[in-house]
C-alpha cells in the first residue's frame, strides 16, 4: 500500500512540475501576452470542439435526407423577419439547417487538412532529412524535383494530381475514395516546402559533433538521422505545418468550389461555398455568406497561430 501511494505522490509531483515548467516558460509568456494570439487560440479550440462533436451537438442532421423537409427551405436566419428560431442561421434550398451544415462541413475540411499536412510533412521530412544526409546525385535530384514543383501554383499541382486519379477510376469507385483522393492531391501539392526546410536543418546538424560521435560509435545511419537529427529538424517543421493547416483547409474549400473535389452530397465548407454560390444573387445571401465566413474565420485564426508559433520559436527574435 505505501509504495503504490509512495508511486502517486510521484506522479502528482512529476505533473506539477511539468504544469509549472509550461507555465514559466518563454513560449507560454508570450502566449499569454498578445490578447490576438489568445483569440485566435479561443476561436480555433471551438471550432474544433463544434466541428468533432457536431454528431452529438448539432441542431439538426442536415445531410440525413428523411430529416429534411422541403417546407424549411430558404428560411433567413432567425433574428429576421421570416426566420425561425430553431434555424439560427437559415436553411438552404433543400431545407439544411446551416449552423448544422456548418459545423458538420468544418469536421471534414479539418480532417482533409490535417491528413493531408500529415502526409505532406512524412514525406517532405522524409525525403529531406535522406538527401541532405546522404547528398550527392540523390541529394540533387530530390531538390531539383522539389525545386520544378515548386514553380507551379499548389492549387494546378493538386488538379493535376486529382484529374489524373480520376481518369484512373470509374466514377462510382472515384466517390467513395474522393476524400482519400483529395488528401493525396493536397500532401502532393506542397511536400516540396518541408522537403527544403528539412534538408537545410540537416545539412547543419549533420556536421555537429555529436552527429560525428554517433558515427564513431557504429550507430546506423537511419538510427541518426531518426534519433539525433530529426528531433532538431521538428521545430520548424511544425511551424510550417500549422501554416501549411489553413493553406489545406483552403486547397480543399477551392477544389470542392471548382467542383473537383468533395461530391456535392458530401459535407465540406468547399461543398456548402459551391452549393450556395449560384443563388447569391437571388437574394439567399445567408446560404454562402455563413460558410464563407466559417472558412475565412478558421483560416485567419490558424494563421495568427502559425505567425505567433514561427515568432516564438525563433531565438534571434526572443
Amino acid at each position: 500500500m505505501s509504495s503504490a501511494h509512495d508511486s502517486d505522490i510521484v506522479a502528482v509531483q512529476r505533473e506539477h512540475r511539468l504544469v509549472h515548467r509550461i507555465l514559466d516558460s518563454d513560449l507560454w509568456y508570450s502566449f499569454t501576452r498578445s490578447p490576438a494570439i489568445v483569440l485566435a487560440a479561443m476561436v480555433t479550440l471551438l471550432y474544433f470542439l463544434l466541428a468533432f462533436s457536431a454528431p452529438w451537438f448539432a441542431p439538426h442532421t442536415p445531410f440525413d435526407p428523411s430529416s429534411l423537409d422541403l417546407m424549411d427551405a430558404e428560411l433567413p436566419p432567425a433574428w429576421m423577419a421570416e426566420g425561425e428560431v430553431r434555424f439560427l442561421l437559415g436553411t438552404d434550398t433543400q431545407g439544411r439547417d446551416l449552423l448544422s451544415a456548418i459545423m458538420y462541413g468544418s469536421r471534414l475540411s479539418l480532417i482533409v487538412g490535417f491528413s493531408a499536412v500529415l502526409f505532406a510533412v512524412g514525406l517532405g521530412v522524409g525525403l529531406g532529412i535522406t538527401a541532405g544526409y546522404a547528398g550527392g546525385w540523390y541529394e540533387a535530384l530530390t531538390m531539383r524535383v522539389a525545386d520544378v514543383q515548386l514553380t507551379l501554383p499548389s492549387i494546378l499541382v493538386a488538379l493535376m494530381v486529382d484529374g489524373i486519379v480520376r481518369s484512373m477510376l470509374q466514377r462510382e469507385v472515384m466517390e467513395d475514395v474522393a476524400v482519400y483522393v483529395i488528401i493525396l492531391a493536397i500532401g502532393i501539392s506542397s511536400w516540396p516546402q518541408y522537403a527544403r526546410v528539412t534538408r537545410g536543418v540537416t545539412l547543419v546538424e549533420k556536421n555537429k559533433e555529436y552527429v560525428a560521435a554517433a558515427r564513431v560509435t557504429g550507430i546506423h545511419p537511419i538510427l541518426i538521422m531518426l534519433r539525433h537529427i530529426l528531433p532538431n529538424v521538428m521545430g520548424p517543421v511544425l511551424v510550417l505545418a500549422t501554416i501549411g493547416l489553413a493553406l489545406a483547409v483552403i486547397t480543399e474549400a477551392t477544389l470542392s468550389f471548382l467542383g473537383v473535389g468533395m461530391p456535392p452530397t458530401t459535407p465540406s465548407l468547399g461543398t456548402l461555398i459551391r452549393n450556395g454560390q449560384q443563388f447569391l444573387y437571388s437574394g439567399l445571401w445567408w446560404i454562402t455568406f455563413f460558410p464563407a465566413g466559417a472558412l475565412v474565420l478558421l483560416v485567419l485564426s490558424v494563421n495568427l497561430l502559425g505567425d505567433w508559433l514561427r515568432d516564438a520559436l525563433n531565438p534571434k527574435l526572443r
